[in-house]
């Protein structure tokens, strides 16, 4: 069974930076990794991935050129650096991670099987 697990959320200005990070309790090699987000009151929403099938990065329209996933593989870690934050990014975070194939944007949370516990990110004046 994969765990991931969620750090890096807080308080933040508008206009500010935050890294969140998931630690995978082994390799993701072979897994699509997706970061996703739910605010109050809201679906779930995919923000960013890395595909399994092309190893290409998708990002949602709303956080494109302000958010950046990238992977080190030597710590099982993912990472989601966010730039440039306005306070409708504010939402719990969840890292997702798929075994199988996703021949899709990998931005669709149904896709997913494993998941972390979440972080809060407020962006707040």
């Amino acid at each position: 069974q994969l765990q991931l697990v969620e750090s890096g959320g807080g308080l933040v200005q508008p206009g500010g930076s935050l890294r969140l990070s998931c630690a995978a309790s082994r390799t993701l090699d072979y897994y699509a990794i997706g970061w996703f987000r739910q605010a109050p009151g809201k679906e779930r929403e995919g923000v960013s991935c890395i595909s399994n099938n092309d190893r290409s990065t998708n990002y949602a329209d709303s956080v494109k050129g302000r958010f950046t996933i990238s992977r080190d593989n030597a710590k099982n870690t993912v990472y989601l650096q966010m730039d440039s934050l306005k306070p409708e990014d504010t939402a719990v975070y969840y890292c997702a991670a798929e075994p199988y194939t996703i021949r899709t944007m990998c931005l669709r949370s149904y896709e997913y099987t494993y998941w972390g516990q979440g972080t809060q990110v407020t962006v707040s004046a």
